[in-house]
């Protein structure tokens, strides 16, 4: 049996194998470059969109202009699917960080994936619950931990998701800004500078044009405040 090259907590790395196959065949593949908006936060539109060979980050807007960054989708995610369950319009904006490869999938064809494939709609419903439980958990960590272990939180959970060893460290090159990163951390951006500052001090990072290097693994894992 061959190993699946899907990271185990997308979509595709949980599904098994004849599943895979019969979603990856679903929908109309597309090319889209990188810094490319594949779904737009407010859009009236149902369909989803199956990451295939893809790096993306997600976004909201908010009252002051800025932009809030949410989370990071990747191969193998799949986006979209809250609209195209419940109606709804897009809550949150998909831009591609790297030149991606993607399945535009109508919403009916969706539909009727999964009421033909039970063990699927169980897996979505699984990673809704899990994406919830992580933004309850942010919400915690807001008000129980200062600016510097939250940044710290956040680029370990990044890194160890999504990051790719050299010979440096694990190289992070999702492209955030610093803007995104202090919204993601519930900080202001001259606040998360110092704590990016006090890191690279520390030589537990370095950062280079959007792009962060984790050179200290456990230290910045006892900065976090993450158990292995």
């Amino acid at each position: 049996m061959t190993e699946s090259p899907w990271l185990p907590g997308t979509l595709l790395g949980r599904l098994d194998e004849p599943t895979r196959r019969a979603f990856l065949a679903l929908g109309v593949p597309r090319t889209a470059a990188a810094s490319r908006v594949i779904l737009e936060e407010g859009a009236e539109e149902s369909h989803v969109v199956l990451l295939q060979d893809a790096l993306t980050k997600v976004t909201v807007a908010m009252p002051d202009g800025r932009h809030a960054l949410l989370d990071v989708r990747v191969s193998g995610d799949l986006i979209g699917e809250i609209s195209a369950l419940n109606g709804t319009p897009r809550s949150a904006t998909v831009t591609t960080c790297r030149q991606s490869t993607v399945r535009i999938i109508h919403r009916n064809d969706f539909r009727a994936f999964l009421r033909g494939h039970p063990i699927a709609a169980m897996e979505i419903a699984g990673i809704v619950a899990d994406r919830l439980r992580l933004a309850n958990r942010r919400r915690v960590d807001f008000a129980s931990y200062p600016v510097k272990v939250r940044l710290a939180r956040v680029l370990w959970e990044i890194a160890a998701a999504y990051g790719h060893r050299e010979r440096d460290g694990i190289v992070v090159d999702i492209q955030l800004t610093q803007s995104e990163l202090a919204t993601m951390c519930g900080a202001a951006e001259i606040t998360l500078q110092k704590a990016l500052r006090e890191l690279r001090a520390s030589e537990v990072i370095s950062t280079g044009y959007r792009q962060v290097i984790v050179r200290d693994s456990p230290a910045l894992r006892a900065y976090a405040d993450v158990r292995e």
